[in-house]
């Protein structure tokens, strides 16, 4: 019996020991790639349309449409407005994604403040097939923005 306790301290030890170098080999989990448009769409969501335009000029990513989406936006909220710049940054995220529903709701919005009623509504038809029978938020916000267009004339 007096051999079995030694035996059990040593098991024991060896356990902990072998325990805590497995945890220590174990990897973290990879962290979770981050959205580079996040500090844009932050600014964005405080009403900072000018810091926007700073944030995404620095990244530069004019391949993406997201990005092209949101330099359209910011511009077109900014004060005063940079409507034309708008339009160049809301067509190139179409050109890149024709069926972006972000830039198909803006570019509508976008044509309603020039009077381009025609344009909108080709837009909320695009929307409506990328969106499919369950419908979407931007083409619901793209209609009531045609409704309230058409109330005015």
């Amino acid at each position: 019996m007096k051999l079995r306790a030694p035996l059990a301290i040593a098991c024991g030890t060896l356990l902990l020991v072998s325990s805590s170098l497995f945890a220590a080999d174990t990897s973290e989990p990879a962290p979770r790639a981050t959205d580079p448009l996040a500090a844009a769409r932050t600014h964005i969501a405080a009403k900072r349309f000018g810091a926007a335009v700073a944030e995404l000029q620095k990244l530069n990513a004019s391949g993406s449409a997201d990005w092209n989406n949101l330099m359209g936006y910011a511009l077109r909220k900014n004060s005063p407005p940079d409507l034309d710049g708008a339009q160049r940054h809301y067509d190139a995220a179409l050109k890149i994604d024709p069926r972006h529903r972000g830039a198909l709701e803006y570019s509508g919005e976008l044509a309603l403040m020039k009077g381009d009623l025609a344009t909108a509504e080709k837009r909320a038809a695009t929307l409506a097939q990328a969106c499919g029978s369950a419908g979407c938020e931007e083409l619901a916000d793209l209609q009531k923005a045609i409704a309230l267009f058409k109330s005015k004339k």
